[in-house]
């Protein structure tokens, strides 16, 4: 199975920690973002990853390197300028595309640590013939997306803006908080009219507006944490003291 790292930002909510290195380098008790994300990546099949990168890009590469690619395949895909996550998917299709027969992949920022089962959801993303399937928890957030009875994507609430969109009408839709973890067909691939710099939720709500299936996947009762800020790396050391999740030592 075949993965993207999602590592292209410049990480300004965590400095100082990223004044002199990558988000993706920025260490929980001793491990780097990017070697958690691909131990949990690993955990469920894939072994070949790609990886966008802007900020420091030059740090990654040699890290990786040193790592050995962490014995499975790895490919960068450089960004001049920051793309956003649709825009970065877009730029990086090639990886996904370049198969006889492309199958689903997994989409996965690198500033999220969770237990979340991806084997299950890649099986209800098969099971529903899903174009996109995004990991989604009831939770507080300052944007939310909107799903109706079927989890159907319906529209999305941004807080901070006061701004409802809604791409299919839905008197009650449910309001939940997206994990940044998705399980893309290749069919939105060829679908993505969008270009240069441009949200991924910008193409799932115009898709879902279309008819296709864009699908929240619930995940309560995994442990997620947003490690976007320098208090929140704090807080995941404490939870990987308290057994909360823990670290694939196999790499």
């Amino acid at each position: 199975m075949k993965a993207m790292i999602l590592a292209a930002g410049l990480g300004t909510r965590l400095r100082p920690l990223t004044n002199d290195r990558p988000k993706a380098l920025v260490e929980v008790a001793g491990h780097t973002l990017l070697e958690i994300t691909i131990a949990r990546l690993r955990q469920f099949g894939v072994r070949e990853v790609i990886i966008n990168a802007h900020h420091f890009s030059g740090l990654i590469m040699d890290y990786l390197k040193l790592k050995n690619n962490f014995n499975i395949r790895v490919e960068i895909s450089r960004e001049d300028a920051l793309l956003d996550t649709g825009g970065g998917l877009k730029k990086a299709s090639w990886f996904f595309l370049e198969d006889s027969r492309p199958a689903s992949f997994i989409l996965h920022n690198v500033d999220v640590i969770s237990t979340i089962d991806l084997g299950l959801m890649l099986e209800s993303h098969q099971q529903n013939k899903a174009m996109a399937t995004l990991a989604v928890q009831q939770r507080e957030t300052s944007r939310y997306l909107l799903f109706d009875e079927q989890m159907q994507l319906c529209g999305r609430r941004i807080i901070k803006e006061q701004k409802t969109e809604m791409v299919k009408p839905v008197e009650q839709p449910k309001e939940l908080a997206f994990t940044g973890i998705h399980i893309i067909s290749p069919r939105l691939l060829e679908m993505m009219s969008e270009d240069g710099v441009f949200s991924i939720i910008e193409s799932y709500l115009r898709l879902a507006g279309q008819g296709e299936k864009i699908l929240g996947y619930h995940a309560e009762g995994a442990y997620w944490r947003d490690l976007g800020k320098a208090e929140n790396i704090k807080a995941a050391v404490q939870d990987l003291k308290d057994h909360a999740f823990k670290i694939d030592q196999a790499l």
